[in-house]
């Protein structure tokens, strides 16, 4: 019997039983869809974070206080945030953005919107946070030495209060006081994983500290590198300035902590004390971080997922054994008219297997559908090995899980066959 017969044997077996068939093969598209499309949940996840933190800058550094309260000795003020920017002592620093930040509510004309990021900083941060200005202006040194209460705000606060108007001009207010736009910032992509980086409010720091924040410790300092190659040396010399100025110990219990290669940033405690006053961390090390993090994430998906292909083939294995019991007069037949065991065999398998192809095939449309929509906030984004591998898991589940009922089938003896009831 030639390879043709016998598949058109299997299609036959396959069809004979529709309804069945249909419910295995739906076993193999759950499994196989929800592995490409977890794979790519992932994917995309882990594509969002590096997008986010590859828009920092490569030459970017944060600097951030890890004292409570902001009458803390070890506390990041105004003062210090500008002593890192030494010519003598920090040759590598190109620019220096201490920022504070607050959460409070703006209105325009009755108007009002909820703004989880009211940030007050120099206008050097628009360049070294890598956040442009798409309309109007920036605010300037000047805005800045005579506090005057200038806003450029995102995209979803223009939206939100100015659907209809242009607000460059416009008067908003915030915490009581009033605020004039000048610019309104380029729009940003945003993911699930973080606030809406579009709803953001910058103004000049010490026009938030008048009104809103007080003058105390800032949350933390933006730190542009002269160049992403000298990144490393700025960051050396930044931390001695702030070890200086908080007067970290370099020895003894309160030994500065300083990061290697791939770790997440440098940690500096205090003089005396278990505690870290600062911390430091440049784009590349976090985005290092974070990918093995989200690699991490997708590989424990995909291997969830794939717990839906072990189900779907326990399902072929359920539904062959029985499609061998009810065609085993059938078999006997076929044997006795001088059919022989490879025969059989290979029927057997090549309609396990054909079930399982279908259903993997149709689990890959599936999937690819799925793809074109946002799930969970994340847009998927399709790992082309992932449908590869996918494919030929379902592939080789049939050959594996089918191995069983076809050997049973092959194995019967013709007499006992048509024997059967």
């Amino acid at each position: 019997m030639s390879f043709f017969e016998i598949l058109r044997f299997a299609v036959r077996g396959v069809t004979a039983n529709k309804l069945r068939s249909a419910l295995t093969m739906l076993g193999v598209l759950i499994g196989v869809g929800a592995v490409i499309l977890l794979v790519a949940v992932g994917n995309g996840s882990a594509k969002q974070i590096t997008d986010r933190i590859a828009a920092l800058g490569t030459n970017t550094i944060t600097v951030q206080s890890t004292s409570r309260g902001g009458s803390s000795s070890t506390a990041i003020t105004v003062e210090i945030a500008r002593a890192l920017k030494d010519p003598v002592l920090a040759p590598d620093v190109k620019s220096v953005s201490p920022v504070v930040n607050t959460s409070t509510t703006i209105t325009y004309q009755g108007a009002d919107h909820s703004v989880q990021q009211f940030l007050g900083t120099y206008p050097t941060y628009f360049a070294a946070s890598n956040t442009p200005v798409g309309r109007g202006a920036a605010f300037s040194e000047a805005d800045v030495d005579q506090g005057r209460r200038v806003v450029v705000i995102g995209q979803t606060v223009a939206e939100e209060l100015f659907p209809d108007t242009d607000p460059i001009g416009k008067e908003v207010t915030a915490g009581g006081a009033l605020f004039t736009v000048v610019g309104v910032l380029r729009e940003k992509s945003s993911s699930s994983g973080f606030q809406d980086a579009n709803d953001v409010v910058v103004a000049p720091l010490t026009a938030v500290q008048q009104t809103l924040t007080g003058y105390g410790a800032v949350s933390s300092v933006i730190v542009e590198a002269t160049s992403s190659a000298r990144v490393s040396t700025a960051e050396a010399q930044v931390a001695m300035i702030l070890d200086q100025r908080l007067r970290v110990s370099t020895t003894g219990s309160g030994s500065r902590v300083g990061s290697g290669a791939g770790s997440a940033g440098r940690v500096g405690s205090g003089s005396g004390s278990g505690s870290s006053p600062y911390r430091i961390q440049n784009a590349a090390q976090l985005l290092e971080t974070q990918t093995e993090t989200a690699q991490t994430f997708t590989v424990l998906l995909g291997a969830v997922a794939g717990i839906s292909l072990l189900v779907g083939g326990i399902g072929i294995t359920n539904i062959m054994l029985v499609t061998v019991t009810e065609r085993t007069r059938e078999i006997g037949i076929r044997k006795a008219l001088g059919a022989p065991r490879r025969v059989i065999l290979t029927q057997f398998l090549a309609e396990a297997t054909m079930l399982s192809l279908i259903g993997g095939g149709l689990g890959v449309v599936a999937a690819l559908v799925g793809s074109q929509f946002t799930i969970v906030g994340v847009k998927p984004v399709i790992v082309p090995s992932s449908v590869v591998l996918a494919l030929g898991v379902s592939v080789a589940i049939g050959l594996f899980f089918g191995s069983v009922p076809a050997s049973r089938a092959a194995g019967l003896r013709p007499i006992d066959a048509l024997r059967y009831e």
